[in-house]
């Protein structure tokens, strides 16, 4: 009887190490998602109504700069993006130019002279429009923004 309740010992230790190093394993592939998560996913929120009607104030975007996941940046796509200034600004716009594109007169910036023909964004810079054409602060006003000032591709808002 002795050896029958030494074989039962000798047979859960290997179960529990197999458990741990199940737990181990899964612990690890969840603090692998988690960092990449915490590192290619921002959130942000609508501030005003210049995106109205696909986004509301005070709705929530989650954006991702990982975009061997969703696709790079075209055109139509809703990005997140710095003020060039220093002000710590963001703004929610529409894609609506890429580098090289023409951009219509009606839509070039304020200050483009109609004598130099079209618009043309320049490269690493891109053109964005609030879909709020009436109330929006985009590159209209602005001029086409530095590619480098994206903070991410929105994926989705609730």
């Amino acid at each position: 009887m002795d050896g029958d309740l030494m074989d039962n010992e000798s047979n859960t230790k290997p179960k529990t190490k197999r458990r741990v190093r199940f737990f181990t394993v899964f612990l690890l592939i969840v603090l692998v998602f988690a960092a990449v998560f915490g590192i290619n996913f921002k959130t942000a929120v609508v501030d005003g109504q210049s995106m109205n009607p696909t986004l509301t104030n005070g709705q929530k975007v989650l954006t991702t700069k990982a975009y061997f996941l969703v696709g790079s940046i075209k055109k139509n796509d809703i990005i997140v993006l710095r003020e060039e200034r220093a002000s710590g600004k963001f703004f929610i716009k529409r894609v609506y130019g890429l580098p090289g594109d023409k951009i219509p007169w009606a839509l070039a910036p304020q200050e483009w002279p109609l004598e130099n023909g079209p618009y043309i964004v320049p490269e690493g810079r891109i053109y964005v429009i609030g879909d709020n054409i009436l109330h929006s602060d985009d590159s209209r006003k602005f001029g086409a923004f530095k590619l480098e000032n994206v903070i991410g591709k929105v994926v989705t808002w609730r």
